[in-house]
């Protein structure tokens, strides 16, 4: 699995702006903004560089110690096991990606994906194609007793807050303005399969999610969290079950290394 922390680049945009004021957050791109990078470098990460995930300076968008195969999930959103003919550097190599959009405002998670789509295949040289197979898939559904959702008092325009602390293999995860795509697509980074919707829920919400990394390490006493399909359960009032659906696969035709800047 790759690391859960991929899916973090609104909820740290959002924790810088609060940092330097309200009175300059910057605004919003417009909504049909479809940018490109402006200037982009792509470099092997620093293996002892103390940066990590995606930032944001200013204009500028950087994302430090990310593999191809990480990129590829956030950029199309989908779990890693919908990725076809990766090949074996493109899971393990780090690279920093630093450039600047073509359009000036705060990116949304559709713009940034799209970015990241950009680098892929102008610096990476990706050439894929989407594909339907049948899998083993998690459905999400609303549990017996519906969901337990707070429905979010944020503009449904504004992307979506989600941060989330890690101890000991307790995970706490607080989301704000979130949608059901947008928390199947965080489920893919926290699930060992992927994840579809089958909600039927289309509004945004608020809540707070706790669990156990790993279920087979949640105690059955009630000592630490449970693991994370009974804390979705129990906690969001949603379940997820697994079965066996057509999903959509990402073949690889073509990557490669980057060549110089």
């Amino acid at each position: 699995m790759v690391a859960v922390a991929i899916l973090c680049v609104c909820g740290v945009g959002r924790a810088q702006d609060a940092a330097r004021g309200d009175e300059n957050k910057p605004q919003m791109m417009a909504k049909d903004a479809d940018p490109e990078w402006d200037v982009v470098t792509v470099r092997p990460s620093d293996p002892n560089g103390m940066q990590y995930g995606f930032q944001r300076n200013g204009r500028a968008v950087e994302l430090y110690r990310r593999t191809v195969e990480q990129l590829l999930v956030f950029g199309y959103g989908l779990h890693d096991r919908q990725l076809v003919d990766v090949p074996e550097w493109a899971r393990y190599e780090e690279w920093d990606v630093k450039g600047v959009p073509n359009v000036p405002g705060r990116l949304s998670m559709k713009q940034y994906k799209g970015l990241v789509r950009n680098v892929l295949t102008e610096r990476f040289a990706l050439r894929a194609h989407m594909e339907q197979r049948e899998m083993a898939v998690f459905a999400l559904t609303a549990a017996k007793d519906g969901p337990k959702l707070q429905r979010s008092a944020s503009d449904p325009n504004e992307p979506a807050d989600e941060s989330e602390d890690s101890n000991g293999g307790q995970v706490s995860m607080h989301a704000t303005n979130m949608s059901m795509a947008e928390l199947v697509q965080w489920m893919n980074f926290a699930a060992d399969k992927p994840v579809i919707d089958r909600t039927g829920l289309t509004a945004r919400y608020d809540f707070s999610l706790k669990w156990t990394e790993d279920d087979m390490r949640a105690p059955t006493d009630r000592s630490m969290s449970p693991g994370l399909s009974t804390a979705v359960q129990e906690q969001l009032g949603l379940k997820l079950e697994a079965v066996k659906a057509m999903a959509d696969v990402l073949a690889l035709d073509k990557v490669e290394r980057p060549g110089a800047n």
